[in-house]
């Protein structure tokens, strides 16, 4: 009776400890597979706690600088020179098509706010969007930390990039005065593009953190809507002591042979630092330190 009875005993502990062990596990699976309430600018969104399948139709090289593998990102960050290896992997989708987005079997989407097909793209999976410019680059990328569980690393990273920079853009004053101006000009050869203080090109960099001047007659053309086109003949009257040139691979390069381009101070003195327009549009973190490197190297001779 003795020996009926703990083996009675026996069966109960065990049956206790496998509901505890399935407890364990479901509360384990609950927790990897959970939600969490994300504050985004539209409204609150329920998004995956650890989301493994990301669709960015936006801000793909935010979440690059973050680690984030993604199952699907955009055709100009795909092309972009800083990241087409590491996202070779990744399908390229468009919003145009959400059934391009839809075999990515996403459990997140990242979108602009201004994109097509929101509603559709919502019926698919959770889906975030931010409106472009409305946070200040920094602000931006701190912003998708959050979204992604990486708010600390996205906080850490702005605040030593925006203390280096100030540091730099210290340097290059100390060497040519506070005065001193930088123009940062776009083109393709025909058009020829005035950039303000956040359009990227590392304008970020240099007009905010760095806290370099632009031209004054530049400032007063970009006020409105942050760039603004110009004619090839007065090219001059909108030149700094420094230019940055905006340019693509297979860009026309023959204005530069021309009178007004070769009689701007800043061409004469060599102050003229060129960039590759695919690698640069952006403002995170991969693309501002490479941008940070190129311009302390520039601006320092």
């Amino acid at each position: 009776m003795k020996k009926y009875f703990s083996f009675i005993v026996l069966l109960l502990m065990s049956f206790a400890l496998g509901a505890c062990s399935s407890e364990e596990a479901s509360d384990d699976t609950s927790s990897a597979g959970g939600t969490v309430t994300y504050e985004s600018e539209s409204g609150p969104v329920e998004v995956p706690e650890n989301p493994e399948r990301i669709v960015a139709l936006s801000y793909a090289p935010n979440l690059h600088a973050l680690d984030i593998e993604m199952a699907g990102v955009d055709q100009w960050s795909k092309a972009n020179p800083l990241f087409e290896e590491d996202l070779a992997d990744a399908a390229q989708v468009t919003e145009a098509e959400p059934e391009s987005i839809l075999a990515e079997d996403p459990d997140l989407i990242i979108a602009g706010a201004n994109m097509e097909n929101l509603d559709e793209l919502e019926k698919i999976a959770p889906t975030v969007t931010y409106t472009w410019g409305k946070l200040n680059y920094l602000e931006q990328q701190i912003e998708i930390g959050k979204l992604v569980g990486k708010e600390d690393e996205a906080r850490e990273w702005a605040q030593d990039f925006e203390t280096r920079a100030k540091a730099i853009g210290d340097q290059i004053k100390e060497k040519h005065g506070e005065d001193m101006t930088v123009t940062v000009i776009e083109t393709d050869g025909k058009g020829f593009y005035l950039f303000g203080e956040a359009w990227g090109r590392g304008t970020e960099i240099l007009y905010q953190a760095m806290d370099l001047k632009m031209p004054e007659n530049v400032n007063e053309a970009v006020s409105a809507d942050g760039y603004y086109e110009i004619s090839q003949e007065v090219l001059a009257e909108y030149a700094g002591d420094y230019i940055v040139l905006s340019r693509g691979e297979e860009t026309d390069m023959s204005f530069t042979e021309s009178e007004v381009w070769q009689s701007i101070p800043a061409v004469q003195k060599g102050n003229v630092i060129e960039i590759n327009t695919a690698a640069t549009s952006y403002s995170d973190p991969t693309t501002l330190e490479y941008l940070l490197e190129i311009y302390e190297e520039g601006l320092m001779e």
